[in-house]
């Protein structure tokens, strides 16, 4: 398995699988959320108002993970997780940890061996980037037979500051 750190726009890497740190409205947002509902195109939008009337009716919970089409993106699908906001107490690891694993379950159920992941929750859900970082650690080393197939892992990320954070915290490990 790879794993990749680089700070770029992840709306332009391309890989089977890029993972969107959603609103659980499924609806697009502001950051990371908003930029991929931008790129992808107004099918995303209609696909997940279609989730939102089926299998998710009262928002996507925190830690999940659901799939779409990339429509417009270089990628086969775009995988939503909602992260934790800390503003909101939400401020438990595990629930990181979720976004994370559930995540790399689903690019394995799809048959994604590419996924490039945000700082799920470093941005407005207040979450710190070391905190953010070491969960995703934890997830990536942890050697869950969940994920055989995922062989490339990269972490997309928006500032020079959470670059160097994930670049200290997967060197350590």
């Amino acid at each position: 398995m790879s794993v990749t750190i680089l700070q770029a726009d992840i709306t332009q890497v391309a890989v089977d699988a890029i993972v969107n740190a959603a609103n659980s409205s499924l609806l697009g947002g502001g950051g990371v959320d908003g930029a991929i509902h931008r790129a992808a195109g107004p099918e995303l939008l209609a696909e997940c108002r279609q989730l939102r009337a089926t299998t998710w009716p009262g928002g996507l919970p925190v830690g999940q993970a659901v799939a779409t089409a990339a429509y417009q993106l270089p990628a086969r699908w775009v995988i939503h997780t909602v992260g934790p906001n800390a503003h909101r107490g939400q401020t438990d690891p595990r629930l990181l940890e979720d976004c994370f694993r559930n995540s790399l379950i689903l690019a394995q159920q799809l048959g994604a061996t590419s996924i490039a992941f945000p700082a799920i929750s470093a941005g407005v859900y207040g979450w710190p980037g070391l905190a953010v970082a070491e969960a995703a650690a934890r997830v990536i080393n942890s050697q869950e037979p969940a994920w055989p197939s995922v062989t490339d892992i990269r972490f997309v990320l928006f500032s020079d500051q959470l670059e160097q954070i994930f670049r200290q915290v997967f060197t350590q490990e």
